[in-house]
């Protein structure tokens, strides 16, 4: 078969062959040139063909001359952020002065409503003149709108594929769209420098006025820039601007949009730019935003949607209200704290005051840690070797000891570094355990200067915040909350020989105490005798249970008294599925996603709970929890913000005080914060200051008392078996607070006061109480609940 094939295909060439040789010279030539200029034809449509399916459908554009971006946007529909390109002011044609239009037309397409998307005329004449070197353009306003729509599909290269893919849009989008539509899309779309696109916009911009405003010459400018927006820049490059907006027109004359006389009196006017660049209204991003963000775009990714064109609403589930009174706690209370870790390393002396006003006062009269970096050399020093100025000079070849001495002498530099390590950093989140709805977050002080998130980034040592896991355990393992246990300093021996000695800075009494107030006050001595008797791993499984799912645990014995880090979402969600009577419910943050025209898209908001905690340990470790708010280490909760509702919760303050934590958790909110330096080698100074007690607690308190005193959550809702506190009284002369500090692995948070009942009398006397004097109003202990 191959061989008769083979044969008619070479008697065919020999007729062909013999007939044409039988033709005139010159006719022959005709005969082959025809032939390879139908192949070249052929080749081409082939290549077009292939093309095809590589440029945007027909269904994509018409979506995107419609374009609109993504908006996020809180629980009650205010927009939190945008997804689109920049400043975008999308008007329609008929608010665009004719004075744009003209220009437009008569400088890059004046055969625009001659043309099908591709002036061929206009081509050939761009590539004779481009032979004789005078390179020029030869693209429509068609093809500009196709390069403007689809950046990415048509590409960027220099190259004929992608003139090709150009040239198959602009056929597409002049078969989808009125010639009036695709100049609207054109300069909707068109960039102007500044993150600044569309021609309101610029008008907005270059001459603070409206795009139905502009005129001649203002149009010409702004016309004139498309050639090149930073060459032709008015604000940086004003000669070349007037000049190239002359040249614009000199093209409006001939296209007969104005006679010689107005073309004279205009080219004389100057420009009169009216530069004010625009704020990005489409919201600017925080630390919750930015987490939706990335999340949204991996969500887009599977879904085959575009965040930029398709006009999604995601719908989150913050509240607007909480968000404000999150981040006006934080940068208040944070604010005073960081006045306090200020002063008290400014002197070789502390203040030891118990108020912040004091040290809000003193702060611009202080050198900020002045005392702190004199008497911390060798740390400055480590924090010099560690920066990325220092390791980029030894990197480049430069001695190590004078890359030390030389940026040590760098004023500049040392003060940029001893202001980052001296900044006082704070992380806030608040969700609703009912729904697992995050109800605000502010991942630190100032989102601009500290985009590290401390809610989802930063893992830190919990400190005791970690105990209710552990003491949930407890009661899941049938250890009563009146369980007795020995307030001694303990050697615990385990089954693989490991001996542990935790201890208490505060001191132990020798007597007996509950499992309850082992919480309540904190107690490492008590707590480690808890993970004793039930185990590490039971206590790592309910963590993970609750709500600690990110973070790897370490299953040694101290993760009971929080000496593995984990972040503050992980926490709060922990303490969310307690408050929730045992049920776990994964953080929500997206509650729906619906489509331009409303419809859902994608639902979010309802969610199976998962029971990982019995109902009866849960409502019983709630209970315990009030005990350290009535009594315990929370205290700051009823004397300083005067709180009386039906809360519960746990202070946290790791080893040096790095860290300090305070959580809360009332029926309906449960809000968490973290305090502490960037880098935990820094800390603060003062022993009060730096439990969470004392200053965690402060941004929570300040939440509360601003939302619980709007009404945005009930103050008469209870707990089970709870009910409402009596208001604190206020008096002049009470007790001074108990100095409870808190710790890591080898520190405490502080012994029972003084009141605490006492075991029998046949146990050893309790060694006193320390007492910190109280500034200012004093106030008398809380009633237990």
């Amino acid at each position: 078969m191959i061989d008769r094939a083979g044969a008619r295909a070479r008697e065919a060439y020999a007729r062909a062959h013999g007939h044409l040789m039988t033709k005139p010279p010159h006719v022959r030539w005709l005969y082959i040139a025809a032939g390879l200029l139908l192949l070249l034809v052929t080749l081409f449509a082939l290549w077009i063909a292939l093309l095809f399916p590589l440029t945007p459908g027909i269904e994509d554009v018409k979506q995107a001359r419609v374009a609109r971006a993504t908006v996020v946007v809180s629980a009650d529909g205010r927009q939190l952020a945008s997804f689109e390109q920049g400043v975008q002011m999308k008007v329609p044609l008929s608010q665009v002065s004719p004075n744009v239009v003209n220009a437009l037309i008569a400088t890059e397409d004046h055969r625009f409503y001659d043309h099908h998307g591709v002036d061929f005329t206009r081509i050939g004449g761009a590539l004779v003149a481009s032979l004789k070197g005078d390179p020029q353009g030869g693209s429509t306003i068609t093809q500009q709108l196709a390069r403007n729509m689809f950046r990415d599909e048509i590409g960027r290269a220099r190259n004929i594929n992608r003139k090709l893919k150009e040239l198959i849009t602009a056929f597409k989008i002049e078969n989808t769209y009125s010639k009036p539509e695709i100049l609207e899309a054109y300069l909707n779309t068109v960039p102007f420098l500044y993150n600044t696109y569309g021609i309101e916009a610029a008008a907005h911009t270059y001459f603070n006025k409206t795009a139905a405003q502009l005129n001649e010459t203002e149009a010409a400018t702004l016309v004139g820039m498309l050639k090149g927006t930073a060459y032709y820049n008015p604000v940086t490059n004003p000669e070349r601007s007037l000049a190239r907006r002359n040249v614009v027109l000199g093209q409006m004359l001939k296209a007969g949009v104005f006679d010689e006389a107005r073309y004279r009196q205009l080219v004389k006017r100057p420009l009169r730019v009216h530069f004010a660049r625009l704020a990005e209204h489409t919201g600017r991003d925080d630390h919750f935003t930015a987490y939706v963000r990335r999340w949204l775009v991996e969500w887009a990714d599977k879904n085959d949607a575009d965040l930029q064109q398709d006009g999604l609403v995601v719908q989150t589930t913050l509240d607007y209200d909480l968000q404000q009174a999150a981040l006006q706690a934080v940068k208040t209370q944070a604010g005073a704290l960081q006045a306090i870790a200020d002063v008290d390393w400014a002197h070789s002396w502390p203040i030891n005051a118990t108020t912040t006003q004091p040290y809000v006062d003193m702060r611009g009269g202080v050198n900020p840690f002045e005392y702190y970096w004199s008497s911390h050399g060798e740390l400055l020093e480590t924090f010099v070797r560690e920066s990325a100025s220092y390791r980029k000079a030894v990197d480049g070849g430069e001695n190590p000891v004078a890359a030390l001495k030389r940026l040590k002498a760098d004023r500049d530099f040392m003060r940029q570094l001893k202001a980052a390590k001296s900044r006082l950093e704070a992380g806030f989140l608040a969700m609703d355990p009912n729904t697992g709805e995050i109800k605000a977050w502010v991942g630190s002080r100032d989102f601009e200067r500290e985009q590290y998130d401390h809610v989802s980034q930063a893992a830190r040592q919990p400190g005791s915040t970690f105990k209710p896991i552990v003491y949930a355990a407890a009661l899941e393992k049938g250890i009563a909350p009146d369980h007795p246990y020995l307030d001694a300093v303990t050697t615990i021996r385990f089954a693989d020989g490991t001996e542990w000695r935790p201890t208490d800075n505060s001191g132990t009494t020798g007597r007996q105490l509950t499992l309850r107030d082992g919480l309540v006050y904190s107690k490492n001595t008590i707590t480690a005798q808890v993970v004793r008797d039930i185990g590490v791993a039971p206590v790592v499984k309910l963590a993970q249970d609750l709500g600690v799912r990110t973070s790897k645990l370490a299953k040694v014995p101290s993760i009971a008294l929080g000496t593995s880090p984990v972040t503050l979402l992980e926490m709060v969600n922990a303490y969310s599925t307690i408050a929730a009577q045992g049920e776990y419910r994964k953080p929500v943050f997206v509650r729906r996603i619906t489509d331009r025209n409303g419809q859902v898209v994608a639902d979010f908001g309802q969610q199976t709970p998962q029971r990982v905690l019995s109902q009866e340990s849960a409502v019983t470790l709630i209970d315990m929890m009030r005990g350290v708010i009535n009594r315990g280490t929370g205290t700051g909760i009823r004397y300083r913000f005067g709180i009386t509702a039906d809360v519960a919760g746990k202070t946290g303050t790791t080893q040096n005080n790095a860290d300090a934590w305070f959580i809360m958790m009332h029926p309906n909110l449960v809000a968490g914060a973290w305090v502490g330096f960037n880098d935990n080698r820094v800390t603060m100074r003062s022993n009060y200051w730096g439990q969470g007690g004392h200053s965690a607690i402060l941004l929570v308190g300040d939440f509360f008392k601003s939302v619980l005193g709007s009404g945005k959550i009930s103050a008469d809702a209870l707990f089970p078996g709870g009910h409402k506190p009596e208001p604190v009284i206020r008096h002049e002369e009470a007790p001074p607070e108990e100095d409870m500090e808190e710790g890591g692995d080898m520190q405490q948070e502080g012994g029972p006061p003084a009141d605490t009942p006492q075991p029998p009398d046949n146990e050893a006397p309790a060694p006193p109480q320390p007492e910190l004097q109280q500034e200012g109003i004093t106030l008398p202990p809380p009633n237990d609940a």
